[in-house]
């Protein structure tokens, strides 16, 4: 029987949307047929035993595409018959592709995300994102906006053979009702009307814009209430700003929760909103969202920061934004709205995604 082996730097414990990504893309293929290869992680031992297959961790907590790592990587190939391979990110792991041929893989695919955009823009590494258009089969991409960028760098026939793999929702787990009136009791919300952000507290995020929209918003429905959940090298200063504007009282900070715990925290919403932004001179975007489809799995409009892809993730009821007045008019436009629960239709799945992953692996 042939396996398919994920090399990987991005997979658990390491919390992400990149790791939540390349987990489910694992979980989708039959257990006895995926064996991962990943970096070295604080609690992996105990994690990796609740998998339903094996994974291999490389002694160093990065893995770069150097000969030891290849050699290290060969060697499962060769004991597990892996003959297919997915590379969990282009950049740098696309460079051992010509290593991974040499030792047996038939197949490549390669995902990209939203930092082999800046592969493809600097002149540095711009020919390294080629080398490796070259020497798989398929590269993957997020979203359209993320494509048109990739695309330039690479050789006319490795940009035909691009293939769209977006991230997806778990329906099982985001969906009306999934937990949050426990949530909210809690943490003392009560009805009030919550607007709510689940993501990693970094700048890119905007979680600071809906501070600084926050006393706007509150002048039209004072009873409302910010609910930030997450934790990130972002929160002092985060905590500062809030501080600063006078809104202890109207802006719960969870920290980071269980990854079981997420679709609770989300659903306890009423409104869904990340003005995430693109920065370092447009090297460091949004290249997806797929906080904005668990939100809308469970029937919240969302305010979507306009930045990279994420505007293609507004699929049903929701605003894309820019800057701080504008998220302000629209947390309080979509807080005027009634409060029901519509969930738009052609969200994308996981098990969507898992089909796709699985046709371009067909040998």
């Amino acid at each position: 029987m042939s396996r398919v082996l994920v090399v990987t730097n991005d997979f658990p414990t390491r919390r992400g949307g990149i790791e939540s990504f390349v987990l489910a893309l694992c979980e989708g293929m039959p257990p006895e047929e995926v064996v991962v290869y990943t970096a070295s992680m604080p609690g992996a031992r105990a994690y990796d035993a609740g998998l339903g297959f094996p994974v291999y961790r490389d002694p160093s907590s990065m893995l770069l595409p150097t000969p030891p790592v290849a050699r290290r990587v060969a060697e499962v190939m060769r004991r597990h018959g892996c003959d297919r391979v997915v590379l969990g990110a282009s950049s740098p792991l696309g460079l051992l592709a010509p290593a991974l041929r040499r030792a047996g893989a038939r197949r490549i695919v390669a995902l990209t995300h939203g930092h082999e955009v800046w592969w493809a823009t600097v002149p540095l590494t711009r020919p390294l994102l080629r080398r490796v258009g070259e020497s798989v089969d398929v590269l993957t991409y997020v979203s359209e906006w993320c494509r048109d960028r990739i695309a330039p760098a690479l050789s006319p026939a490795a940009a035909a053979r691009m293939v769209r793999l977006s991230p997806g929702v778990d329906p099982d787990r985001f969906h009306a009702g999934c937990g949050g009136a426990e949530v909210r009791r809690l943490l003392g919300l009560g009805d009030a009307p919550v607007v709510v952000c689940t993501g990693r507290l970094v700048r890119r995020k905007g979680q600071d814009t809906l501070l600084r929209a926050w006393p706007t918003v509150l002048e039209r429905h004072p009873d409302a209430r910010l609910l930030l959940v997450g934790d990130g090298p972002d929160r002092e200063r985060l905590g500062r700003l809030t501080e600063s504007l006078g809104l202890r009282d109207t802006v719960v900070m969870t920290g980071g929760v269980a990854w079981g715990d997420v679709p609770a925290y989300t659903d306890a919403g009423d409104v869904f909103a990340m003005p995430c932004r693109t920065r370092l001179l447009g090297l460091e975007p949004e290249a997806w969202g797929i906080v904005f489809l668990e939100a809308q799995a469970c029937g919240l409009p969302v305010v979507v920061g306009d930045s990279g892809g994420a505007p293609e993730t507004l699929l049903g009821r929701g605003e894309v934004v820019r800057g701080v007045e504008d998220v302000a008019d629209a947390l309080v436009r979509l807080l005027s709205a009634p409060r029901e629960r519509v969930r738009p239709a052609g969200l994308p799945d996981w098990a969507g995604a898992s089909r796709v992953l699985a046709g371009l692996l067909a040998l």
